[in-house]
């Protein structure tokens, strides 16, 4: 199938199948998408919790409106983003970019001064705002990265976070879930499986200037 063709075929499915699991090298690619997903200045503020403990997942399927899928899926992925945020986050990225490439601190000082003055003047609150942002980039990225690996995904934000974080301990790596997306395969018995997808016409959505 061409990219399109994947996306056609894409929808969040409502019914997982049990007996199906992803193999290990489809997890490490959705791993390696997820890192690879851009970010605002590439600070990377989010993190991805890969859950495939059927206890856990049967314990968080009271925490997600009952949805079964979080149970029956293959493995369940939770984005989170940090409860709080420093300016001590970009000194970690400016570190990796001169490991990484060698960049001389002249070039990357000022760069460093702005980007340390914008973390500083926000509150906390609207930290959270913006690197909640960050993780609906990392939701989008993932979906697509699964629809060409013909891996099905049901992107959820229908949970709790409180009971996520308590239960996945996420308060002791200072993180908060903010998004879940259970993947796998999709069962034959799925209602949803064969409907033609619902889409506006494209002249209604996008229009040249």
């Amino acid at each position: 199938m061409n990219t399109i063709e994947s996306l056609q075929w894409r929808y969040a499915v409502k019914k997982f199948d049990k007996e199906k699991v992803l193999s290990q090298k489809q997890v490490e690619t959705l791993k390696e998408a997820f890192n690879l997903t851009a970010t605002s200045y590439g600070l990377q503020p989010v993190k991805l919790a890969v859950i495939s403990d059927k206890n856990l997942q049967k314990e968080l399927v009271a925490h997600s409106w009952n949805q079964s899928q979080v149970l029956d899926a293959s493995h369940l992925l939770v984005i989170c983003v940090p409860k709080e945020y420093s300016k001590e986050e970009v000194e970690k990225y400016f570190n990796l970019v001169q490991k990484i490439r060698n960049t001389p601190d002249a070039v990357i000082t000022p760069f460093k001064k702005f980007l340390t003055a914008e973390i500083e003047k926000k509150t906390q609150e609207e930290l959270l705002i913006w690197n909640k942002n960050q993780a609906y980039l990392a939701l989008g990225n993932l979906l697509t990265v699964c629809a060409l690996e013909k891996i099905d995904s049901c992107p959820m934000e229908g949970f709790v976070p409180e009971k996520y974080d308590e239960v996945l301990n996420l308060g002791s790596k200072n993180l908060t879930a903010v998004l879940v997306l259970p993947v796998g395969f999709r069962a034959e018995d799925d209602y949803m499986k064969d409907l033609k997808k619902v889409r506006k016409n494209m002249d209604e959505v996008i229009f040249n200037v």
